[in-house]
């Protein structure tokens, strides 16, 4: 279902060990509509809510929103310490296009109302 690189293993862990408010606590990934590409990722430290999907790799947990499952599957969850773009990054094979902010994507069947920019593109952008 998903998949953590050794990488996001580690800076998991390290957020969980400051942040998770109990034993059950893990990194909570949704998809929402809206961004730019007509679907956003939301995540934060979290403990699970009904119907979630635990995944536990290692000393670390990711906890998948029932709603999110369709569009989180095969996903890898990756961290990077780039200057400029540090954080937990999401690899969607569901995602034909993103935006430039990487936080934003369009799958082959977008939800209705929404018109993704370029692929590639920042939001925001004329």
């Amino acid at each position: 279902m998903i998949s953590l690189t050794s990488k996001a293993v580690e800076e998991l862990e390290k957020l969980l060990a400051d942040r998770a408010k109990s034993s059950a606590s893990g990194l909570r990934l949704a998809v929402r509509r809206g961004g730019c590409a007509g679907w956003q990722y939301e995540m934060q430290v979290a403990d699970p809510e009904a119907n979630d999907v635990i995944v536990d790799s290692g000393k670390v947990r990711v906890i998948i929103a029932a709603d999110s499952l369709e569009q989180l599957s095969g996903c890898e969850i990756d961290f990077s310490d780039d200057l400029t773009d540090a954080g937990f990054k999401i690899h969607n094979p569901q995602a034909v296009r993103s935006c430039g902010c990487g936080t934003s994507f369009e799958t082959a069947d977008p939800p209705s109302g929404t018109q993704a920019v370029a692929d590639g593109e920042a939001c925001g952008t004329p």
